[in-house]
């Protein structure tokens, strides 16, 4: 068994989901079971309808009719008129409107069960289509297979529950159907109590790595639009190294840092099994591409570049000018963890603690409800987050040029350094 993951870029449009099926189509010789994001910038658009978000009720219809015109033109040219996957749309379409007008209460809650429809409509729409050129599928609901606790927007995995899950509903599914091809969702999962959770931003990699170590998978494969691990993003460089091996250790600190290539608890599942990950290129599939595996060092051996923009830097000070101690530090964490906030980087003074996380300004409201009667705050909006592994001085001096650093970091392989984005 494979287990493929096609993120938001490989299927945003009508010639992506059609290259996706050739793709598909060319590895049925054994059973695939392939993980789908939402399509394009979905995710993004559904954040903005989340109960308490939008400013007003034609806000949120407006931004409900983008989705609905957006999928429903795509479904328009690749299906025929009467085909039963509109129905299916439809009733998601009319459930995400109920949701997105309920009342609002916990963020986090309301986060999950607003955005995982993107991965509800894109993969009904998928496996239409698919079964509707003779590609034939079964569609699983993944929130019936992955089972996490109640961690809204970052649901921690009961991975017993998920193996025995995963065991019973999809190689069911290749039994009793007779079918090579299972299409479910990445990103969203299910609790005990029937409701939705998402596994963490980008979470599709950890989805699709979650069934490959329970199904035991021979291996896993995302399909990017990049030939492979690439040094630093093209965005940014002109000219990047492939990396054609990377350890499993080497790969979980990249994604640690940010490595948008893969998500960041997508390595440790497949890496307990032995499961290698193999990225592609969607454009080039028959490209040899990258894998991450049981390796000693990454190969060719490089410097490695991690640009994370839309950076947030908060300084954190006792009001009474005391130093920071354990107690002060206790009281910080216990926010963020309630929050669930992830820490792109940390230090502490003697007077302060400062902490970098990507900006989203709910969050950061929250933080300042909850701190500014015990403690000073001051922050700075507009950063990037700067990762170097294998560095020397000239490459800092070249890549900062003459910006200003506010934090800096370094160890023996990685620095980190948080500058402003002029």
């Amino acid at each position: 068994m494979k287990v493929f993951k096609f993120g938001g870029a490989s299927v945003n449009s009508v010639e992506a989901i059609k290259n996706m099926a050739h793709i598909v189509a060319d590895h049925l010789d054994e059973p695939l079971v392939v993980v789908v994001s939402a399509m394009g910038k979905t995710t993004n658009l559904l954040e903005r309808i989340i109960p308490g978000i939008p400013k007003s009720d034609e806000e949120r219809r407006a931004l409900l009719k983008q989705s609905e015109d957006y999928h429903f033109g795509i479904a328009n040219e690749l299906l025929d008129d009467g085909d039963e996957t509109f129905t299916k749309l439809r009733g998601l379409f009319a459930e995400l409107e109920r949701v997105s007008t309920s009342n609002p209460g916990n963020y986090n809650f309301d986060y999950d069960q607003t955005v995982s429809y993107g991965e509800l409509i894109s993969t009904t729409l998928i496996s239409g289509y698919l079964n509707s050129i003779g590609i034939s599928n079964e569609w699983v609901d993944v929130r019936q297979v992955i089972r996490t606790d109640e961690n809204y927007r970052e649901g921690n995995v009961d991975f017993e529950t998920t193996r025995r899950q995963a065991q019973e509903t999809i190689n069911s599914q290749f039994t009793i159907h007779n079918s090579q091809l299972i299409i479910t969702q990445g990103f969203i999962a299910g609790t005990d109590k029937g409701t939705t959770t998402t596994l963490g931003r980008e979470g599709s990699d950890y989805s699709a790595s979650i069934l490959s170590y329970c199904l035991d998978a021979d291996s896993m494969t995302i399909w990017k639009d990049v030939p492979g691990f690439l040094n630093a993003d093209p965005k940014f460089f002109a000219n990047t190294v492939k990396i054609n091996k990377i350890p499993f250790n080497e790969a979980i600190e990249l994604a640690y840092y940010g490595a948008s290539v893969i998500h960041p608890k997508t390595v440790k599942p497949i890496q307990n099994k032995g499961i290698c990950l193999n990225i592609k290129s969607f454009i080039d599939p028959s490209a040899e591409g990258s894998i991450i595996g049981p390796y000693s060092s990454i190969e060719p051996l490089t410097p490695l570049y991690i640009f994370t923009n839309n950076q947030l830097l908060i300084s954190i000070q006792p009001k009474d000018f005391s130093f920071i101690a354990e107690d002060n530090l206790q009281t910080i964490f216990a926010v963020l963890a309630e929050l669930n906030i992830r820490v792109n980087l940390m230090q502490n003074s003697a007077l302060s603690f400062s902490l970098c996380m990507n900006y989203n300004e709910i969050l950061l409201n929250k933080i300042r409800e909850r701190l500014e009667s015990q403690f000073r705050l001051v922050y700075n909006t507009g950063l990037q987050l700067i990762t170097i592994r294998y560095y020397n001085q000239q490459i800092i001096d070249e890549i900062v040029g003459d910006r200003t650093v506010l934090l800096q970091q370094r160890s023996r392989t990685t620095t980190q350094l948080l500058v402003d984005s002029k």
